[in-house]
């Protein structure tokens, strides 16, 4: 859609559907008294479809037809490119007056990375800015998204509302051309440990199968770049009842952070409502139940309870037990390297180099 508006022609000026219509009754030599007659109508009503004040309805073109022999089809034609004509020059000139809001988007790094075309004029930048979000206008926009990027009134949330919001709508796009079979929530449980195992193999190869293990159980996993000013780690929300949505940032490039992040989202899906959005940003303290339910779930999932506390009965493993214990447990020993660091066991220097680097895109 938006090559189709990038490339349409565009003219400065169209003329009236009257125009043709007083230049055809000249040719013929009739008056327009005389074809208000004819077409039973008033002479005041011609008047205004020539000067462009009246529109050509449906029974006004069929009764041209039948009185000038020329296909109702032409005068519906020509009044429907009039009237676009003048809603369009309308839109551009309500658009020419909120230019500001080219300021308010990431719109270098949205056009760099392929989400929107590049435009020289403002207005037609703007345009696409719209056909990116799905919505008429700016008011439009902010009934939409405004609800989705202010839910959290939190201080210690930083990112920029209106970048997450095209990060997030991003998200959307990408998902609504997913093949995804309905959403099974007993598949889904059911494919955590199989979806936890693609942890030992490479980014290049556990990508691909993430998503498509997913889509069987009714699960859109997309992956995006972090744009600036947008602290998120991942997003979970659904785009309608058999279809929920995963987002992952590349924002931390470790594999022990994706994963958490990937399996926190899936306890969002599992165990909250489906009218919730949930937003994972970083140094997020002030988590609320929900959150921290997420939280609970992911690390209970990645690694269990009991096998956990022996593996730190005696004290801090070192790095040859950490691995051994990885490879029991077919999950890649950075995941177990983040949870000992995070819970204090050992320091955050310790243990790194297991952890894999991960780019998403």
């Amino acid at each position: 859609m938006a090559n189709e508006r990038k490339n349409r022609y565009r003219p400065d000026f169209v003329l009236p559907p009257g125009n043709t219509l007083h230049e055809t009754i000249e040719a013929m030599g009739m008056t327009q008294a005389q074809l208000a007659a004819r077409m039973d109508c008033t002479e005041k009503h011609i008047t205004g479809i020539i000067k462009g004040k009246s529109p050509i309805s449906e029974e006004t073109a069929l009764k041209l037809e039948r009185v000038l022999g020329i296909d109702a089809s032409f005068w519906r034609n020509l009044e429907h490119q009039y009237r676009r004509y003048l809603a369009e020059k309308e839109e551009r000139e309500q658009l020419s007056s909120q230019k500001e809001w080219l300021k308010k988007f990431p719109v270098r790094d949205m056009i760099s990375l392929g989400w929107i075309d590049k435009h020289k004029d403002p207005v037609d930048q703007l345009s696409a800015l719209l056909d990116f979000f799905g919505v008429a206008t700016w008011e439009s926009w902010k009934n939409v998204w405004a609800n989705q990027t202010s839910f959290r009134k939190s201080r210690a949330f930083q990112s920029n509302p209106n970048f997450l919001a095209a990060w997030l709508r991003r998200g959307e796009i990408l998902a609504e051309f997913m093949d995804c079979e309905p959403f099974d929530k007993k598949r889904f449980k059911e494919a955590l440990p199989e979806l936890r195992q693609l942890s030992t193999l490479t980014p290049e190869d556990y990508l691909p199968e993430l998503k498509a293990l997913c889509s069987k159980c009714g699960v859109a996993v997309v992956f995006l770049p972090e744009l600036p000013e947008v602290r998120i780690s991942g997003a979970t929300r659904w785009l309608h009842k058999d279809k929920a949505l995963i987002q992952l940032s590349d924002r931390y490039k470790k594999d022990d952070h994706f994963w958490f992040t990937f399996f926190h989202e899936a306890g969002h899906i599992l165990l909250h409502g489906k009218k919730e959005v949930f937003i994972e940003e970083e140094s997020q303290k002030d988590k609320d139940v929900k959150e921290q339910e997420a939280d609970n779930f992911a690390r209970d999932t990645l690694i269990h309870p009991k096998k956990y506390a022996r593996l730190i009965h005696g004290g801090k493993p070192d790095l040859q037990k950490i691995s051994s214990f990885a490879q029991g447990e077919k999950i890649t020993p950075g995941i177990v390297v983040g949870r000992l660091q995070h819970d204090g066991i050992i320091e955050f220097s310790v243990g790194n180099a297991l952890k894999k680097s991960i780019r998403l895109v």
